[in-house]
């Protein structure tokens, strides 16, 4: 049995095949048709390394050690103990491949090669991640193998805009419901489809190859990204824009197939434990996660109640942790205060109609019920009717917290521009 693993940045779930219309996503949208797809599917972060971090070792960022960003300057790296999905397969005897992004380490052949992976090409442009992957296939693919191809599409250029493709307006274009309804979201969001139809384009190029090679029929094919798009209210945010992702899988071996819609409740943490569980390998003993593989085999397995997210670092320390069940959410800011906006979501045109909602000061708890106020906008934590669902929460959240040995409960947690600083007082420079 093969793997493969397509992931993308900031995508959130916004494909044809989960109700977004208006995006270019046929080949995606295909799969979905084919295999499953999973309505409720939640990232452990709503930053890209944190995240990542989470879907390849099946345990929580704040316990593998991703506090933050893996790249310059913020320099987040997984604990040393750590096993990446990578290092697993190559260890069970696959051949271990990167194409494209990976960002849960620098990027540095040597850092990536510790991961697992014993081939690294590193890619940007969309079209030539799939250029490289046809060529992969025909050239340099030995089985089993563990395939990870990474997107950097559709993140925001270094200025913050999504100029790499021409937009898209094919389908028209919609606007997610928690952002201004105005010309320059509209045209944000025509930008976004573009860069999103441009790999969807390349994903169906690698699928089509992988078909022509006779792989395919003994492949896991799995879809997913790592948190939401790159908006107010979405990318680093708690709320479901923010940690709300698609997960599409595809196998005809292990019969995932048919076009099902899965509605329970799953979070990224849990694949790493689920694609070992289908694979008959051992697992390394402290994962996080849980195997939903009995689910997809339509056998008995123990359902998730809620899942958990948590944020402590992106460009700044903003600590943050969360439950979510199917109809409530509880959110801890766990120093209250003005809220941090990503860079790139800052040079949007769409960030100065929203800054007295994004900046507002939070308080220490935020409770939603999802099913009255699916846009969170109304907090209902001073609602006595809603006493007893929060203190439930809290304790929920609090006890997941104990198990997992998350070090926020003892206390702020440094980043590593503190030792960076320290060193700099200690050599007088």
């Amino acid at each position: 049995m093969n793997l493969l693993i397509i992931d993308c940045h900031d995508l959130g779930q916004h494909l044809g095949s989960y109700g977004w219309k208006t995006m270019p996503t046929p080949n995606l949208d295909t799969l979905a048709a084919k295999g499953l797809r999973f309505e409720n599917h939640f990232c452990t972060a709503p930053q890209c390394s944190p995240s990542r971090s989470g879907i390849y070792t099946g345990r929580y960022p704040h316990a593998n050690g991703m506090f933050g960003l893996a790249h310059d300057p913020f320099n987040w790296r997984l604990n040393p103990d750590e096993k990446h999905l990578a290092r697993i397969l190559r260890d069970a005897g696959f051949q271990t491949t990167l194409i494209g992004i990976q960002h849960v380490t620098g990027f540095d052949t040597r850092l990536i090669e510790e991961l697992g992976y014993q081939n690294n090409w590193s890619v940007i442009k969309a079209r030539d991640v799939g250029e490289m992957t046809s060529k992969f296939f025909e050239e340099s693919v030995q089985e089993p193998f563990f395939l990870k191809i990474g997107f950097f599409y559709p993140h925001r250029d270094d200025h913050g805009r999504y100029f790499q493709e021409p937009p898209d307006r094919s389908l028209g274009v919609a606007i997610p419901p928690y952002l201004p309804q105005s010309d320059q979201a509209a045209e944000e969001m025509a930008e976004f489809q573009g860069l999103v139809g441009e790999m969807d384009k390349s994903v169906g190029r690698i699928l089509s190859k992988l078909e022509e090679t006779g792989m395919l029929a003994d492949t896991l094919v799995i879809f997913t990204t790592d948190h939401g798009i790159a908006m107010p209210r979405a990318k680093c945010t708690l709320y479901d824009p923010g940690i709300a992702t698609a997960l599409i899988m595809y196998s005809q071996a292990l019969n995932l197939v048919g076009g099902k819609v899965v509605h329970d409740l799953i979070s990224n943490v849990d694949l790493v434990p689920t694609i070992l569980d289908l694979m008959v390998i051992d697992p390394p003993p402290n994962l996080q996660g849980q195997s939903f593989a009995g689910l997809l085999r339509e056998q008995a397995y123990q359902a998730r109640e809620e899942i958990f997210a948590e944020k402590t670092f992106h460009t700044t320390y903003e600590p943050q942790r969360a439950i979510r069940t199917k109809r409530y959410k509880l959110i801890w800011n766990v120093e209250a205060g003005i809220i941090n906006v990503p860079g790139d979501i800052m040079h949007s045109p769409i960030f100065p109609q929203m800054i007295d909602e994004i900046t507002e000061e939070r308080p220490y708890f935020e409770l939603y019920d999802l099913l009255n106020d699916p846009l969170e906008h109304h907090n209902l934590i001073d609602d006595p009717a809603y006493a007893e669902i929060f203190d439930d929460l809290r304790q929920r959240l609090l006890a997941w917290m104990e198990e997992t040995q998350d070090p926020i409960l003892q206390g702020p947690i440094k980043s590593p521009f503190y030792d960076h600083g320290k060193a700099q007082l200690d050599e007088g420079s």
